[in-house]
């Protein structure tokens, strides 16, 4: 499972996609420090993958991956908080909620490939 370049991978498409998903979502929105908060969150799901893609190592990676699964569930979070605010109705909701689920379960499966190829390597 070798990727030439991090453009390659879905996870990091899918990642961008979320990205401007929730920008579009909370475009005109007021509050400033909540728009600020999961605008960083989901711009770091696709970053923290290709700073850790351009890692030397797969330990480098990983660490970096981990990152990018903790920033998926960050924006997960205030997706259910921003229902919970009216920001966001249910529907907004479930289809970001879908799409950080979708992204998690290709970190997860990037993740466990990564793990099970140091293990071989051992």
């Amino acid at each position: 499972m070798k990727m030439n370049c991090f453009e390659d991978s879905t996870a990091w498409q899918k990642a961008q996609e979320l990205a401007v998903w929730v920008y579009t979502q909370f475009n005109d929105h007021r509050d400033y420090g909540f728009k600020n908060q999961i605008c960083r969150a989901v711009v770091s799901i696709s970053n923290n993958f290709v700073e850790g893609f351009d890692r030397k190592s797969d330990k480098e990676f990983l660490y970096f991956l981990y990152i990018s699964r903790g920033s998926n569930s960050e924006v997960k979070s205030m997706l259910y908080l921003a229902e919970k605010l009216n920001y966001i109705d249910s529907t907004q909701r479930t289809e970001g909620i879908n799409r950080c689920e979708e992204i998690g379960k290709k970190l997860n499966s990037l993740i466990s490939y990564l793990l099970q190829s140091n293990q071989q390597k051992d």
